[in-house]
């Protein structure tokens, strides 16, 4: 029988002998420099290999090491002693903490005035009875001690100066403002403390945690909230003028 006939097969696309031929261009590394260019390199070459001081002996790197570690150690260890004590000027922080210590007895002032009433004095002009829709002295004493006596007040004296007497009751929202105050106080008092005493270590404790102060805070509410409830007097004195227009 006659042999076979082989087809060819049939060539790749042009789009692919382009890439393939990229890729053997990439591949291909390149040329050496030429020979003019060698010679003309060789003796900046040598300078330089000639200036490069060469490695020192093993022998001398390992006498060397133990004092260059001793030498870092000891930079380490000034630099950690040394502190922030140049970051900052000493008159200028012992200054500010001076007026902090002044000023703290403030808190506790607070704390105490919470419980207490305080002493204002007010005066207040209405129309006399001479004046255009004014009311008489005795019609004004009598609308003051109804005001009065609907806001749980008595009177105790009712001479030419009227008292009226009535109890304030605790206030929760009283309570939480004092324990947040407090709160603030305490923290910014452990920062104080913190900065100034930081290398401090006591017996038991070791290193104490400033911070634990502000858990007092919430005493200053209880202090607060088992005075009680407060006595407050009302002083009332009525005065006219000449001609009873005011």
């Amino acid at each position: 029988p006659p042999p076979p006939v082989v087809t060819p097969p049939p060539p790749p696309p042009a789009v692919v002998v382009q890439k393939a031929a990229e890729v053997v261009k990439a591949a291909t590394p390149p040329p050496p420099p030429p020979v003019e260019v060698i010679k003309a390199a060789a003796p900046k070459v040598a300078e330089v290999v000639k200036a490069t001081p060469p490695p020192p002996p093993p022998a001398v790197v390992t006498q060397a090491a133990p004092a260059v570690t001793k030498a870092v150690a000891k930079s380490a260890t000034d630099v950690s002693t040394s502190g922030p004590s140049g970051s900052y000027s000493k008159v200028s922080y012992y200054t500010t903490l001076a007026l902090y210590a002044a000023s703290f007895p403030g808190l506790w002032s607070q704390i105490k005035r919470s419980t207490s009433a305080k002493m204002k004095q007010k005066t207040y002009v209405s129309p006399g009875a001479n004046s255009f829709e004014g009311k008489t002295q005795r019609e004004q004493a009598g609308e003051i001690m109804a005001y009065m006596k609907a806001n749980n007040y008595e009177v105790q004296d009712a001479g030419e100066v009227i008292t009226f007497r009535g109890i304030v009751q605790r206030s929760t929202s009283q309570a939480f403002f004092l324990v947040f105050c407090t709160a603030l106080g305490m923290a910014s008092l452990a920062l104080v403390l913190q900065i100034q005493f930081q290398d401090l270590v006591l017996p038991v404790i070791g290193k104490p945690n400033w911070f634990y102060l502000t858990l007092l805070s919430p005493y200053a509410g209880l202090y607060y909230w088992k005075s009680g409830d407060r006595v407050d007097d009302i002083k009332v004195k009525l005065v006219t003028n000449d001609e009873e227009t005011e």
